[in-house]
């Protein structure tokens, strides 16, 4: 009994074994490595410039404290000596640097005095689920016009869409943030604005709470995605346009298959893939985009945190920030190539640059 405990044990470590070596020597696996490393040196490099710049800049916060009267010479000194703004600027970039590759300390910051690191983790939550839930609608609203105005092409529908997508793409995104506002106040208490939740959240069933924020996301995440369903159309559009040209869609017609394995099938499938690769591009957009919509409608996010920094010229606030939103980028750009060699198995991700 225990001769055949200690063999099947055996046997079962040696399984694991087998697939951890597998997975290791796997070309995804060893795909992911590169791309970390080549991430890290890029945040490496996106930090050092972001200091350069930012030391550039005329004045600091320092200085902008300096001038109000009721702050005394000796105040200004001491949070000179706390911040260490009284060393040269390539010796603060190295103690920042030593302090986010040793404690995952991104500094203090100069305006709300807390860790910066603890600031963004509590903004990122709000942003995070309206850039999500904007980039899920847009893609459910633009991927099926785009395709009906391609399958339909110059028809009085296409002609429509098309119209729709201009539309969409030629009004700036603080143009549809004030119309979405003055509708909001013309069928006020319908559409909240202000804040992720109301007064009485904390009062509210786990179902309450759950559709008492639906509520408030409506009109910023209508916002965001107005923005970005137009331009997300017409490219399905004209991928798909240009995939049902190729040759061997008009084989695939001319061997007798019907029209929607022909289109949702074989064209589809290639149509799609150049969106993928902009999915990375768009998740860190829309950290972009949701400044307007987090300023106009009062959201809790990262954006608003980001411009207040930016204005106060809180040092380490906006190094925190920029870091990352770099760090997203290259995320986002991971993510839609692994999903694109998901989607297609034919592609090589050594190929992918």
């Amino acid at each position: 009994m225990t001769l055949t405990s200690q063999s099947g044990t055996s046997q079962q470590s040696g399984f694991l074994l087998t697939r951890l070596q597998a997975l290791l020597s796997s070309e995804t696996f060893l795909y992911i490595i590169k791309r970390i490393l080549q991430g890290l040196l890029t945040l490496l490099l996106a930090s050092f410039l972001s200091f350069l710049i930012i030391q550039l800049a005329p004045g600091n916060f320092i200085q902008t404290l300096a001038q109000n009267p009721k702050i005394s010479r000796q105040v200004i000194e001491e949070y000179t000596k706390l911040f260490g703004l009284d060393k040269p600027w390539y010796v603060q970039y190295w103690s920042w640097l030593v302090q986010v590759l040793t404690h995952f300390n991104f500094g203090t910051s100069f305006v709300y005095f807390r860790p910066v690191s603890s600031l963004l983790l509590e903004r990122i939550p709000a942003t995070l689920l309206l850039a999500i839930l904007s980039i899920i609608l847009t893609w459910a609203i633009a991927i099926p016009l785009g395709i009906v105005s391609a399958v339909k092409q110059n028809t009085f529908l296409d002609k429509f869409l098309r119209v729709i997508s201009y539309l969409g793409q030629g009004f700036p995104s603080f143009i549809t943030a004030l119309i979405l506002l003055i509708i909001a106040q013309q069928v006020s208490p319908l559409l909240p604005v202000g804040d992720m939740t109301s007064l009485n959240y904390s009062e509210l069933s786990p179902i309450g709470k759950v559709l008492d924020l639906g509520w408030h996301l409506i009109l910023p995440t209508i916002a965001l995605t107005v923005t970005s369903f137009a331009g997300l159309q017409r490219l399905m559009r004209g991928q798909l346009l240009d995939v049902l040209r190729q040759d061997y869609i008009q084989t695939a017609r001319a061997k007798g298959l019907p029209e929607n394995k022909v289109i949702y099938v074989h064209a589809l499938r290639n149509a799609v893939n150049p969106l993928i690769t902009l999915l990375g591009f768009e998740f860190a957009g829309l950290l972009s985009g949701a400044f307007i919509a987090e300023f106009f409608f009062n959201w809790p996010g990262l954006g608003r945190l980001i411009l207040q920094a930016v204005t106060a010229q809180d040092l380490y606030l906006v190094m925190g920030s920029l870091i990352m939103g770099a760090a997203m980028l290259i995320v986002g750009n991971l993510l839609a190539d692994l999903l694109l060699k998901f989607v297609d198995p034919r592609i090589k991700l050594e190929d992918l640059k």
